[in-house]
Parts: C-alpha cells; structure tokens; sequence
C-alpha cells in the first residue's frame, strides 16, 4: 500500500486504481461492446486519466425513460495544450472534430484547455486518435494527477513572462503519468513483454484526489492562484525570475449540505529560488500521497489533508523531506483576477489581442458567428492561439501587417464592439452545468447571459456598465467556473434556485460569502439592485464592490482567509 499510514475502508476509487494494471482496466473490450453506449463502471472511473468522462444529455432523460431506453451516453473530451496554445493548423482541426464527433462546440475551460462535448462512444477512439495526431494530448486532464499547469499565456508580455511560460510546461511535462496503458489503448501502441509499468511518484494508485497547479505574476492574478493546490506566485528582480512564494492547499469546491466540505484558498507558507520548485512541487505532491484521504474522496483534496493535521506539520513534513528550510515569503501585490481586453504589443514587435468568449463556448448564434470567425481567421492566421484562465482567448503573434486583416473579420462576424460586452459580461463565467454534467443542480453557462441581460439593464440604470465586477455562476458546489471568487457568486441549488453569495476580493485573495439561499431569478435582481445602486453612490474612490459589501457589512468576511507565514 503506498500510504505510511494504512487507511481502513479505502473508496471504490482505489479499489479500482488498485487493480486496474495502471490505468488499463477493461476500457478496451468496453469501447468494443456494441450492446451499450456506455463503458463499464470500473472504466468510467479510469478513462477520466485518459482525459474522458462519460456523461449523458439530460435533457432527454425523461423522454428515454418513458420509452424504457437507457440514457443516451455521450462523452466529454478534453485536450491539454501547453500553456493553453494551439497553431492556427490546430486549432482548425480542433474546430473539424467538433462537428465531426462532438456537438459542433468547442469550449474554453477555466484551466486553459479545450472541452469536447456530445462524442458517441464509438467516435471516441477516433477522437483521441486524431488529437494525439496534430500533436496534443488528453492525457492527464482529469483524474487523480497533477491536471494542466495554468500560467499566463503570452510569453510576450515581458522577459519574466517568458520564463515562467517556459517554466510552467516542464513543470506540466514533469509531473504526466508514466504508464503506457494511453499509448496502448488509444494510439494502438503494442504493449512491451516483460518492461513493467512504473510511476515513481505517483505509484500504482496515483493521488487520493485530482492536483492543480499555477503560476501567477504579480499584480495579474489571471489563473486564480490561491485555487490551486499548489500555487507559485512569481517574485521577480530586475526583470528576471528570482524565485517562487509557495502556496498550498487551494481548492473551491465542496458539497451542499456538509459542513466538513468548504471552499479554502491556499496558504502562503515560504519562498524558494527557481531552481528548486520542481523539487518542491515533487515533495508536496508526495506529502499528498502519503497522507490524503483514500476514504472519503469528499476530503481527500490537499486543503483537507493540511487541515486535518496543521499547517505547520504540513511544513515541517515538506522541510524533512526536502531536508532544507523554506525561505520566509517575500512581498508581492495583486490588483485583478481577470483579463486585459483588446490590443498588446509584445517585446517580440508582434501583437496579441485578447477576445472574449462568454463562458468559453465557442459557437455561432445569430449576429455573433464566433466559431465562424476564428476558422476564417486560422485560414489566415500566422501566429497562434492562447486560452486564458478565464475562458477567453488571444489572437497571438500577430504581424503589425495582419492586424487590419483580422479586425476586419471579427466585425463581418459581429464579434468585435458587441454592444452587449458590458463590464459585468467581459468579467463573467460560468461552468458547463446542464445539460450535459451530471453533477449539476441548475443550469449556469445555458443561463448566466439572459440572467447578465437583466442585471446589465441596472447596471446602466445606475451608471456601472462600464465597471468591472466579477461575476460567477456553477451549476453546483463543485466550483468549476471559480465561483467562491466572484465578488457575485451563484451555486446551482435546483432547477432556476441559486445561491447567492457576495464578497470576494476582485483580486482573488477572498472568498466571499453566502448572502441568500434558494433564489429564483425576481429574487436575485430584487436582492442585487439596492445593493448596486449603493454601491453607486456610496463606493468610496476606486473601491471595488467586493470590498464595498463588506464594508458596508451587507455580508461579513470569509472565515477563512489566507495565511502567510513569516
């Protein structure tokens, strides 16, 4: 067993792990099962490491039932490109395989992948085949393993964002699974007699629970570093990486109902240089293997290990495994958690511009041809694309001479000056939600635009459209979209019932609070207007509304903030 400490009464996930040969199980004789749409139980579980999950279109769920017809299985897809960045040649295959297997959508996740919806289980194989051929990969997008590395995505910006562009795809690259059941199963790679697979850090059962990983540069929390287990805040001098501040234990989502789940951003507990983060990052990761719940998947996130046993044991552990002190934090400052909109030109002379995509959904609606516009653009494009944290987009390395070109095609499309892209829209999000998640209570990326419609009609009643406030809906407590951080947060309670919470910082280092629970849509603009309108004139200069609810004590703080140790 690969714990120091045997746990009793081990979740079906482990007994799954543990038997599945790394990572195998039966997944290939359950792609070949013509009798079903869906793969065995055991395999369900697996292929999520192979960067899958099987789903359902809940929208037919009755419909099937009343003709006695299992649900119609489907499978989500998602693809891990480093850094988020694709080549215009990519991204059109991407686009192809949306409408060749998928629903005709392309999503952009709030980790910087892509999302693939609808695949049949018989597209599957072919799915993943044609991926791994325009040289991405699935692997390793979901699962009980380090996921995709978030970092900015434009190396561009400045010398220190090119190192730590770099510096986040080895560390991506480091920490990928080792078994070679992937290759074997989805690229027809033949299985090597007598060379046993071996995962020398994650070992035959990997992690109790999923890892995520971030590296943010001050003042610009873009990827939400305080969410991630291990987040790695850059300290920088004279334009150069100097080192990391280490946080730990960040992780957003938790379960209705039980109060030993909770959202909990990550602590700040030291500073090393560059050169030993992976070292680092190796021994948090091990601590986590070590000791996480292999119980109760409830509680087997980092948060709730560090929790369990103290924040200072978790540091003392790390300092004798690494035999060596972590450095004491050194100072940094965050101002925002989202996107910088429009036009940048890069240190390389080209230049990037950064489009929203609401809720990462890449489609075509009537007057707004989105998916239409960047296929025309990748005919042309010379440079690239690159997700962002927060489901948007940047038109990357583009020629001074092409500038005019690509404009010129976002406006033939209705994408550019959208008059419906008010400041609270360009800072929303929203995860996938119904129909297709099967954990979702409520709706959120198919509702958050008509709920943004009728907020943003106040919004210009009071003069804040303009105004930049983060908001966030999921359609449970999972927290996929992030929603703990929205300075206006809403957690799928039932079909149109929300949760209301209010607080957070618009830099990402506070949670915000439960305001109200159970509101229908009238009872959320009913709640949110005098509270708005406050805001407009009672703010004080340049202060956010996240900070003007508490303030104003319409909620009080989270009682869990950030811990620095000095």
């Amino acid at each position: 067993m690969d714990q120091q400490f045997a746990q009793t009464d081990l979740s079906q996930d482990e007994h799954i792990k543990d038997k599945s040969d790394f990572l195998r199980g039966t997944i290939r004789e359950s792609l070949k099962n013509p009798l079903t749409g869906a793969l065995d139980p055991d395999d369900v579980k697996l292929i999520k490491y192979h960067g899958s999950y099987q789903q359902h279109n809940r929208d037919l769920e009755s419909e099937r039932k009343k003709q006695k017809l299992e649900p119609h299985y489907q499978f989500m897809v998602r693809v891990r490109a480093a850094g988020g960045v694709t080549a215009p040649e990519q991204w059109l295959i991407l686009d192809e395989l949306s409408e060749l297997y998928g629903n005709g959508t392309m999503k952009l996740t709030t980790r910087q992948s892509f999302q693939f919806h609808g695949i049949l289980k018989r597209g599957l194989k072919p799915m993943i085949q044609s991926v791994n051929e325009v040289l991405l990969t699935t692997l390793a997008t979901c699962g009980d393993v380090n996921r995709n590395v978030m970092c900015n995505p434009n190396p561009y910006q400045s010398k220190v964002h090119g190192e730590v562009y770099e510096f986040a795809g080895e560390i991506s690259s480091h920490f990928l699974p080792k078994t070679k059941a992937y290759h074997e199963i989805w690229l027809d790679k033949e299985k090597v007699a007598g060379t046993p697979d071996m995962e020398p850090l994650y070992h035959h059962t990997y992690l109790p629970r999923k890892f995520k990983i971030g590296l943010a540069i001050p003042p610009n929390n873009d990827i939400d570093v305080f969410a991630n287990d291990l987040g790695l805040i850059v300290i920088e001098e004279e334009n150069r990486v100097k080192g990391y501040n280490i946080c730990v234990g960040g992780g957003l989502g938790s379960t209705l109902g039980d109060d030993t789940t909770y959202s909990r951003l990550a602590d700040v507990i030291g500073f090393v240089s560059k050169e030993k983060v992976i070292e680092v990052a190796e021994n948090v990761i091990g601590i986590q293997r070590d000791y996480g719940n292999r119980s109760n998947r409830k509680l087997s996130r980092l948060k709730h290990t560090i929790d369990d046993r103290g924040l200072e044991w978790f540091v003392k552990e790390l300092e004798a495994r690494l035999g060596w002190e972590l450095d004491r934090p050194r100072p940094y400052d965050f101002i925002k958690n989202g996107d910088t909109y429009g036009w940048v030109k890069g240190i390389n002379n080209k230049w990037f511009y950064t489009l929203f995509v609401e809720h990462g959904r890449v489609k075509n609606e009537d007057g707004y041809e989105l998916k239409r516009a960047l296929r025309e653009i990748a005919h042309i494009h010379k440079g690239d694309f690159r997700l962002t944290g927060n489901q948007n987009l940047i038109l990357g390395n583009v020629a001074e001479t092409e500038r005019g070109n690509i404009e010129s095609i976002l406006e033939k499309y209705g994408v550019k000056n959208n008059p419906k892209l008010t400041g609270l829209r360009k800072n929303s999000m929203a995860c996938v939600a119904l129909n297709t998640c099967g954990l979702a209570f409520a709706e959120s990326e198919r509702y958050l635009p008509s709920l943004v419609d009728k907020l943003d009609k106040i919004m210009l009643k009071i003069g804040l459209q303009h105004d930049e406030i983060t908001i966030r809906m999921t359609g449970c407590p999972n927290n996929c979209a992030r929603s703990s951080l929205g300075e206006i947060g809403f957690v799928g309670r039932a079909i149109g019932r929300y949760n209301l919470y209010l607080g957070a910082s618009h830099n990402g280092d506070r949670l915000n609070t439960l305001y109200k629970e159970m509101l229908s849509e009238e009872d959320i603009l009913q709640a949110l207007e005098p509270i708005l309108t406050a805001y407009a004139k009672k703010r004080e200069r340049g202060e956010r509304f996240g900070d003007f609810v508490i303030r104003k004590e319409i909620v009080k703080p989270t009682d869990r903030p950030i811990r620095v140790l000095f």
